[in-house]
């Protein structure tokens, strides 16, 4: 058997001990292979001593069988842990090819919009659903009623979806109508229509970069802060991929240097509105001006 086929096999056999229940067409677009190499594979695993149960069209590995529990400890995550680990692979840089192999891996296993049922509820559950579907078959939506943030104004919007920001929060997405890739904001979103049209503009698709403090934009902007040990401690423990971007300070181990990027103020200057008698800006002008209006508009 070939390294494709072992591969395919494993990952049946992981579909068929996890919590969710798939067709055999389901299977097949899975992992990109016909209902009859499915139906094969199943008969491979019956023939090797496994119970195979059937709910309607779904079929799974039955719990009696031989080993089973030893092969879903080993092989499947609930939705809670698949869920955190998707969380984990977003956080990685876009430009990293390690991590759209991780998100190709798991969502050949684990269903997004289960995942997403995690954290997401109601309308925002819904147009969750009809953005991951459109997304996994490459198709375009409209956003309809979309409140922009700024004008306030309510349109339609025509876009070719790409991921989402952590928690479900955002959506990249290449807008047609200004030809730019753009975050949407979920709860600004009346409803989701997903079109029959195929993505035209791969080529131009952008996934925006996400800083340690989880803000996303296409922004790197510099800062340096010096930290005493309790805001250095609450840094790692609430934003635990600052760790590498965090120096001891050099004769002085009671204080750390914290030398990286942002992609806007709002994260980072939550964190130094919350500890400011522990936090000095060493480098940022434009922190340091995010702080005083975010204080001056506090004071009233």
């Amino acid at each position: 058997m070939d390294q494709p086929k072992i591969e395919r096999v494993l990952r049946l056999m992981m579909m068929l001990t996890a919590n969710n229940r798939y067709t055999v067409d389901e299977l097949a677009k899975r992992l990109q292979t016909s209902p009859r190499t499915i139906y094969r594979y199943i008969d491979t695993f019956k023939e090797a001593g496994f119970l195979i149960s059937k709910n309607g069209e779904c079929f799974r590995i039955d719990k009696r069988s031989k080993y089973f529990k030893d092969i879903s400890q080993l092989v499947h995550f609930t939705e809670e842990e698949a869920y955190i680990l998707n969380s984990a692979i977003e956080s990685i840089d876009p430009t990293n090819a390690i991590k759209q192999n991780l998100k190709a891996k798991l969502a050949s296993v684990y269903d997004f919009k289960m995942l997403a049922e995690c954290v997401v509820k109601g309308e925002n559950a819904r147009n969750v659903n009809s953005i991951i579907e459109a997304i996994e078959n490459r198709k375009q939506i409209i956003l309809h009623n979309y409140t922009s943030a700024h004008s306030k104004i309510v349109s339609d919007r025509i876009v070719e979806p790409l991921s989402f920001t952590t928690n479900y929060i955002q959506v990249w997405a290449y807008e047609l109508s200004s030809g730019k890739n753009k975050l949407f904001k979920l709860s600004r979103i009346g409803s989701v229509e997903v079109l029959e049209n195929d993505w035209e503009f791969e080529a131009e698709h952008k996934e925006g970069l996400m800083d340690i403090f989880r803000i996303n934009s296409f922004e790197q902007i510099p800062v340096k802060l010096k930290l005493g040990l309790r805001a250095s401690s609450l840094l790692v423990e609430e934003y635990p991929l600052a760790e590498k971007y965090l120096s001891p300070l050099a004769g002085n181990p009671a204080y750390f240097i914290l030398d990286t990027w942002v992609c806007g103020y709002e994260g980072i200057g939550r964190f130094v509105l919350g500890l400011l008698d522990d936090v000095e800006i060493l480098e940022g002008e434009g922190l340091k001006e995010f702080l005083r209006k975010r204080m001056q508009l506090a004071s009233f």
